[in-house]
């Protein structure tokens, strides 16, 4: 009897002992898994996209500034919550100043209309735009202002030019400002992850000033809400006397770094224009012909070796048609845009497509593999359907110019343009998104056995055929088809 009592305690203790250790192996795979896990691709938890219909979203709340106006869209609508992005546009007016400020999260910039100058402070990087006496006069160190004869020593980090058709990359927690040195309004619409692994915080998108302050909210159902929200320059929450002894500075300048009473917003009006380092336009113009030139020929402008996180291209142009990756003359365009193409989006986990249709032209029906998409018009209308879960439409409407709707992971999609043109940009929560479409080149139809679309469909082997090969020379975007062309 003790020999079979013993038995059975030692088998309890060794199998005790075993589930202990499937148990340890399970969360330390689960905790390697995550630990491994790339930003951008830890998305909101389970529910969030059991979306029942979707709606085209229109900015909600719009706060005014000196130079300048930002629309946000309400990023606590459901299909916002699901993709895990906020989004927001703005208008900054001729010799306006975005003061400079840093996000909790990744974002991708699209320029809408309009050119400016701007730069990015990465933790880390030298200040490689340098005057000195000896360069004045010369494409470098010339200043906004033409006959300034007053000069003085600066230096500081790279400064770019952006124009219309730019998708500007930007990480969390960089530091950035822009500056519209044009004569037309700039409007950018902007998308950020807050989902991502990146963002430590909440799923809120917060802005961090670093001068001016947020004014009040003018309209919109978030309003209540967001002044309890409302960004502050950060350095107005130290003691005087400590930032002035960290800043170097007496107290008054201190004081007026904090400027409580400050209530031009945080985009601001430089009344002389804005003087800065920077190459002339001259040689600003050869170095963007030399890139356009490059991308065109399919060549890569930097060996990978010499590039640093500091010297990394964050910028890519869209617009150009002659960088279009898919090209119908009857249908439109597509352009891709990745982190093969732009290094970049490998550090912020998102992609972008632009697309151009003629009237009455289609995106062939397709879904996002890997990624959520937040679809933007730039110009014009189309009809959209969107399809979820179990075959249930949910969204059958227009997205008409300024605009905005997200697509969700595995929802098929499908566009036809309204207008004698219909632009957008999608921005895409993967920095490589991929799509598979249902019918063309390289499609599921296309992938299919004729017997297995026969069975499926029962139908006849010559309705399968048509099926399989009626949009076989197209892919991506179709021309109108009339319906002697189908039969």
């Amino acid at each position: 009897m003790l020999l079979v009592m013993a038995s059975l305690i030692t088998w309890a203790l060794a199998l005790l002992l075993l589930c202990h250790c499937c148990s340890s192996a399970r969360i330390s795979v689960g905790r390697q898994e995550e630990r491994e896990q790339p930003y951008g691709q830890l998305r909101f938890q389970q529910g969030m996209c059991g979306i029942e219909r979707l709606s085209a979203l229109e900015p909600s709340r719009r706060v005014q500034s000196e130079a300048g106006v930002t629309e946000y869209f309400d990023q606590l609508q459901q299909q916002m919550q699901c993709a895990g992005v906020s989004a927001y546009r703005r208008t900054i007016q001729p010799r306006g100043l975005l003061l400079p400020f840093f996000s909790n999260a990744p974002k991708l910039i699209y320029i809408v209309q309009g050119r400016c100058v701007g730069g990015m402070v990465i933790p880390g990087c030298p200040e490689t735009f340098q005057w000195t006496q000896q360069a004045a006069g010369q494409q470098w160190g010339e200043m906004e202002e033409a006959g300034q004869e007053q000069r003085f020593r600066d230096e500081h980090q790279r400064i770019q030019q952006y124009r219309e058709g730019d998708v500007i990359a930007v990480p969390n927690g960089v530091a950035h400002w822009f500056y519209n040195n044009g004569e037309v309004p700039l409007v950018a619409i902007t998308i950020s992850d807050v989902s991502s692994g990146a963002n430590q915080l909440d799923n809120l998108h917060r802005d961090f000033l670093l001068a001016g302050r947020e004014r009040r909210a003018e309209q919109g159902a978030q309003m209540e809400r967001a002044e309890e929200r409302k960004e502050v320059n950060l350095l107005s929450g130290f003691d005087t006397n400590l930032l002035a002894e960290a800043l170097g500075v007496d107290r008054e300048v201190a004081k007026k770094i904090q400027n409580p009473e400050d209530r031009r917003g945080d985009i601001v009006l430089v009344e002389r224009g804005l003087e800065m380092l920077r190459p002339s336009r001259w040689m600003e113009q050869q170095v963007q012909q030399q890139e356009e030139q490059e991308e065109r020929q399919g060549q890569c402008p930097r060996n990978g070796l010499e590039e640093t996180y500091c010297t990394l291209k964050n910028k890519q142009n869209m617009a150009d048609a002659m960088l279009a990756d898919y090209y119908n003359p009857r249908a439109g365009r597509i352009t891709l845009l990745n982190s093969q193409k732009l290094p970049m989006l490998r550090f912020i986990q998102m992609s972008a497509v632009r697309g151009q249709l003629r009237k009455n032209a289609l995106v062939a029906p397709l879904w996002n593999v890997n990624a959520h998409s937040i679809m933007y018009a730039l110009r014009g209308s189309c009809r959209m359907q969107v399809v979820g879960h179990r075959g249930r439409t949910i969204f059958d409407g227009e997205l008409r110019q300024g605009q905005l709707l997200v697509v969700p992971q595995h929802f098929v999609v499908v566009m036809q343009s309204r207008s004698e043109q219909f632009e957008w940009i999608a921005f895409k929560t993967n920095d490589n998104a991929m799509v598979s479409q249902v019918v063309g080149k390289a499609s599921v139809l296309r992938g299919l056995p004729v017997e297995v679309l026969m069975n499926s469909y029962r139908i006849s082997r010559e309705e399968a055929r048509r099926l399989k090969f009626n949009r076989g020379s197209e892919m991506s975007i179709f021309a109108p088809k009339s319906v002697r062309e189908l039969q």
